[in-house]
């Protein structure tokens, strides 16, 4: 029998295991349904009696994504069908209650724990909780709470009608529950540390920038993410106006939401194929093109004011300690996914956009052929899909993440920076995208959810208990255990085999890019 604990809203009864206290399923805002529904959120309703909170949550309504690999022979099956087979999760009655967390504990009686917030990632289309255990946060004395947050269209829908970035408001709602209520759980609400990786963290990058999110949080971790990918307001609108016209009602809030989740899911299914096929910059706008995201952040000029990297740049979050970084092989792992890394040709690389779509290097603003020359240099074993993979790499993680750093380095007043690359590199994929979080929640074995065939017979738990250490001691008293970042240094740990800090270790990355966006 768990604890029970008392939230501003009424009374939640956990579990205990291993002496862990944990609380799953907890709402952090009203149900996103009728009146609320495509609109910010909205405070949770209190209950009566003891409410049971030992089973995870429902999660937001959300489509799985299709094969980034492109258009197929053949592929052009009635649409209905297959954006019937992307849906991901069951929708109805049990995802009315979609907004909620989880929470780990080592003791809901003590008091000043740090706490640490879980942002996952998933392009902006997904949000689910399952493979996140916040149970070793808790054993090492930290409060650890995961969200929910709602993806695609159901949180970043833009019409211009004065709402905007609604999946971003949801974690500005679960970081406000989180001040009000943590103290219950043994938590500092002046000790908070929002960390996650991928669209969790461009995320965290733009919260960064969110006049909502001021306050709500002391330090921060960007794993793979940083602050640069956004959509503008125009894109944004254009994309939604396409959402409409395929459900074939007005481009308004109100008849976008009368349509129900099914009918909504299945459009952005096919949006999403739609652009796949067809990645016209002229139709969709060039960063959505290139980045085949027609879902995130928006720069509206209120919710967001501007981008987070030029805000940031001018002071905001500047309150914030801050730790960024990349894996080496990043963007990688979706080339090995798709099964494109071995079909990937140099004509390819330096063909026209149109032609081959996001796969040329002209979509990276690049100068095709020189880059090429460049990268082959670099990397002078690599075959045409591995060196697309490193541009790749580049232009979403590596080049943001240093921009980021470089813009809180120069921003006087700001808080301190830390630097890092995962280089630990898994049995037949690299050092790629996503492979440093089991290492960070210090669930690095073969049987991890989501993770564990990622990672081989033999993960090394020796670097498993360095990285979680290291994210731990951070969100303790902001210091992951090596030197801040500075312009003149440039310190980066790099965790691998061998795991060291080293000074400017991407010196020539930041050359080749140097005034490209």
């Amino acid at each position: 029998m768990g604890a029970t604990v008392t939230t501003v809203n009424g009374v939640l009864r956990g579990s205990v295991v291993d002496g862990v206290h944990a609380f799953l399923g907890v709402p952090y805002a009203a149900p996103p349904v009728g009146a609320n529904r495509l609109r910010p959120p909205q405070p949770v309703r209190p209950w009566t009696g003891v409410r049971d909170a030992t089973a995870l949550g429902p999660e937001p309504p959300q489509v799985a994504p299709p094969d980034t690999a492109g258009p197929r022979e053949g592929a052009d099956e009635d649409w209905r069908d297959v954006a019937g087979a992307f849906a991901a999760v069951e929708h109805g009655a049990r995802s009315d209650e979609c907004l909620n967390l989880n929470l780990w504990t080592p003791d809901p009686s003590a008091t000043g724990l740090p706490v640490m917030v879980w942002i996952q990632g998933g392009m902006f289309e997904l949000s689910s909780t399952a493979a996140y255990d916040g149970s070793h946060f808790a054993r090492d004395g930290v409060v650890c709470v995961v969200i929910t947050w709602r993806p695609g269209a159901e949180g970043f829908l833009y019409l211009g009608d004065g709402i905007a970035n609604v999946g971003l408001l949801d974690q500005v709602a679960a970081l406000g529950w989180v001040q009000e209520n943590i103290a219950a759980f043994g938590g500092d609400p002046g000790n908070v540390t929002v960390f996650g990786e991928s669209a969790g963290a461009m995320s965290i990058g733009t919260l960064l920038a969110l006049p909502a999110a001021e306050g709500l949080f002391r330090r921060a971790v960007l794993q793979s993410g940083a602050a640069h990918h956004v959509t503008s307001a125009g894109d944004a609108r254009r994309v939604s106006g396409y959402l409409a016209d395929l459900l074939g009602v007005a481009p308004a809030r109100e008849a976008i939401a009368a349509v129900g989740v099914d009918r909504l899911l299945a459009a952005q299914a096919r949006l999403k194929l739609d652009l796949l096929r067809d990645p016209d910059p002229e139709r969709w706008g060039q960063a959505v093109v290139t980045t085949s995201m027609p879902w995130q952040p928006v720069v509206d000029g209120h919710v967001l004011p501007g981008p987070p990297v030029e805000r940031i740049a001018a002071g905001s979050g500047r309150d914030v300690d801050v730790v960024v970084g990349t894996n080496t092989d990043d963007w990688r792992l979706w080339l090995l996914v798709s099964g494109a890394l071995g079909a990937i040709t140099d004509e390819m690389l330096t063909g026209p956009v149109r032609t081959y779509g996001y796969q040329s290097l002209a979509a990276y603003g690049l100068t095709p052929a020189a880059a090429l020359e460049a990268y082959r240099a670099r990397y002078p074993r690599a075959c045409p899909g591995d060196l697309l993979a490193a541009v790749q790499t580049d232009w979403w993680m590596r080049i943001p993440a240093l921009r980021l750093a470089d813009a809180r380095a120069a921003a006087p007043g700001t808080g301190r920076t830390y630097m890092y690359e995962f280089a630990w590199p898994a049995p037949g994929l690299g050092a790629v995208h996503a492979i440093e979080v089991p290492f960070v929640f210090d669930t690095a074995t073969p049987d991890a959810p989501l993770f564990g065939p990622m990672l081989g017979d033999h993960p090394p738990q020796d670097l498993a208990r360095l990285v979680h250490g290291a994210w731990v001691s951070f969100a303790r008293d902001g210091d992951p255990g090596w030197a801040p970042y500075d312009l003149r240094r440039r310190a980066t740990m790099r965790f691998g085999t061998t795991s060291e800090v080293v000074d400017d270790p991407r010196p020539w990355e930041r050359a080749l890019w140097h005034g490209l966006r």
